[in-house]
């Protein structure tokens, strides 16, 4: 009887894709979107940064809150009245929180997918060459600091939880207001989107081994996970959402928006 020798692993490597491309539809189109997407949110960080209209009562602007500085915030628009950020301070008071929010979204799974593909054409689509000659993935600086993305996680919490207070206040001070309803839509949105996040799926109860001895956190986990299926939507809306009412809020406090009940 002969013996037969296992056969030797087959070496797996990326696809060897010859040509430009192997697509007949315009699959150049999602990341050209998503280029402009993300450029016009870039572009606005630092447009709201070097803006200084970000309060008018009872409405602060988003990308401002929570407002820690004692010189650079109006009365009223500090958190609590509370400001840590003592008269030294003189920049913009977006400057001390953006980076959280900011960093969030610049770790998150999908958003990585989305600007690895129209930022860096790595790859540019499926079945489409891209211009890379070799792929290390994230195991090597600087895309290793990808992993402190579970820690911006914590910190996006917060910030969420803050600015559905802001909104909350708002209708309290303003029922008809249409900017107490506009922070409303976008705290709903942006703590959708925090709740969304795979790190989330993974602290509720990823690492669980028998869900039936945690009922609670497997609840959790299930809702959780619902929202998970809607990250990529979400992660869009709420990054319109932020914008759209940061805009609002400063228009109103430029007077550029003054209809009644604004």
């Amino acid at each position: 009887m002969t013996q037969t020798t296992p056969e030797a692993p087959v070496r797996r490597q990326r696809a060897q894709v010859k040509v430009r491309t192997l697509r007949t539809d315009r699959w150049w189109l999602v990341p050209l979107v998503t280029f402009f997407g993300l450029s016009s949110f870039l572009v606005y960080g630092v447009w709201a940064i070097i803006d200084n209209s970000i309060f008018v009562d009872p409405y602060i602007a988003p990308f401002a809150s929570p407002c820690l500085a004692a010189v650079t915030c109006p009365e009223g628009a500090q958190l609590f009245g509370w400001a840590p950020i003592g008269d030294w301070y003189t920049l913009s008071p977006g400057l001390l929180i953006l980076a959280l929010p900011g960093g969030f979204r610049l770790t998150c799974y999908y958003y990585r997918k989305s600007y690895y593909r129209s930022f860096w054409l790595s790859p540019p689509a499926c079945a489409v060459q891209e211009p890379h000659g070799k792929y290390t993935g994230e195991r090597r600086f600087p895309l290793i600091m990808q992993n402190i993305h579970r820690y911006f996680f914590y910190a996006a919490i917060v910030i969420g939880l803050i600015l559905a207070y802001d909104a909350v206040l708002a209708v309290v001070h303003k029922p008809l207001g249409l900017g107490s309803w506009i922070l409303i839509a976008n705290a709903v949105l942006i703590n959708a989107y925090t709740l969304s996040c795979h790190s989330c799926r993974h602290i509720t109860a990823g690492r669980l081994n028998h869900f039936s001895r945690h009922p609670l956190r497997y609840r959790a986990w299930t809702f959780v996970s619902k929202l998970n299926a809607k990250h990529q939507p979400l992660a869009w809306a709420s990054m319109f959402s932020v914008m759209g009412a940061d805009l609002y809020v400063r228009l109103v406090a430029k007077g550029i928006i003054a209809f009644p009940y604004a």
